[in-house]
């Protein structure tokens, strides 16, 4: 793959940068969690670590039973922690981790080690983008990705690949935070928020990936808001994390003024 290609702002955060170690994204995930029914008083490391878990498992129990029968793809799958407990906790046949950044695969098989020598044909860490993805047409059950999106250029490409390497019948589950529609929102959130600031994350709206996935051929698209379940958490966690005043606070204000939302979106290909 053309190392080129990658934006970078995603070539300096997931390489040099290594976003994995920051306080705020404790334990390796990479996600901002689902806090559902965890007490916000006081919340802990492993309190985040629960949360980031969460997350995963609410997008894959997205997939239907019996799982032990079906392959699946994570698109963005960072230190590749994720596709371990997908493997792990839910059965797959087999689950294969996609990341554009070298460095992030590599990490992947390091911190995945003993869960690759103990599944070696059903767990795999390897290069792809999410326009080109390295699987055969009609391959996978499954394709999923966890707070990935946001920084893919463009999501058309990745709704048509996606369709491309599932079987009819197979399913796409996304989740992620996704911007208002209009510039005006692109705006206020480049001023509020870093990462949009620095082009690090796309202002994608919604509507427009729901659009794309139609358009791909994918039917039965549902979208869920756990905007709810997202945000106040994070907010509490960072604020015993980072500086006062660090741009990522701003976060649960811009969701509360509408200017993003995260949702799951699920849809199957026909």
């Amino acid at each position: 793959m053309d190392q080129s290609r990658i934006p970078p702002t995603v070539h300096r955060t997931y390489g040099t940068d290594d976003l994995s170690r920051a306080a705020s994204f404790a334990g390796g995930f990479i996600n901002f969690g689902d806090w559902h029914g965890i007490d916000l008083a006081a919340p802990t490391p492993e309190d985040r670590v629960h949360s980031q878990e969460q997350l995963y498992r609410r997008v894959l129990r997205a997939f239907p039973e019996p799982r032990d029968q079906l392959r699946l793809a994570e698109v963005g799958c960072g230190r590749g922690l994720g596709a371990a407990l997908a493997l792990r906790e839910f059965r797959f046949a087999a689950v294969t981790g996609v990341d554009i950044h070298p460095d992030q695969i590599e990490r992947a098989r390091t911190v995945n080690a003993k869960a690759l020598a103990t599944y070696p044909d059903r767990l795999a860490y390897t290069l792809g983008r999410a326009d080109e993805l390295p699987f055969a047409a009609g391959s996978l059950d499954g394709v999923y990705s966890v707070e990935a999106a946001q920084h893919f250029r463009e999501l058309t490409g990745f709704a048509h690949e996606a369709a491309r390497v599932l079987r009819p019948g197979g399913r796409l589950v996304v989740t992620t935070f996704f911007a208002a529609a209009g510039p005006e929102a692109a705006e206020r959130l480049s001023l509020l928020l870093g990462s949009f600031a620095d082009g690090l994350d796309v202002a994608h709206p919604l509507d427009g990936f729901t659009a794309d996935l139609a358009t791909a051929g994918f039917t039965g698209v549902i979208t869920e808001s756990i905007g709810a379940a997202v945000w106040p958490g994070l907010d509490r966690y960072l604020a015993d994390t980072v500086p006062a005043g660090h741009w990522t606070r701003n976060f649960l204000g811009a969701w509360r003024d509408g200017l993003l939302d995260y949702h799951v979106v699920t849809a199957d290909r026909s």
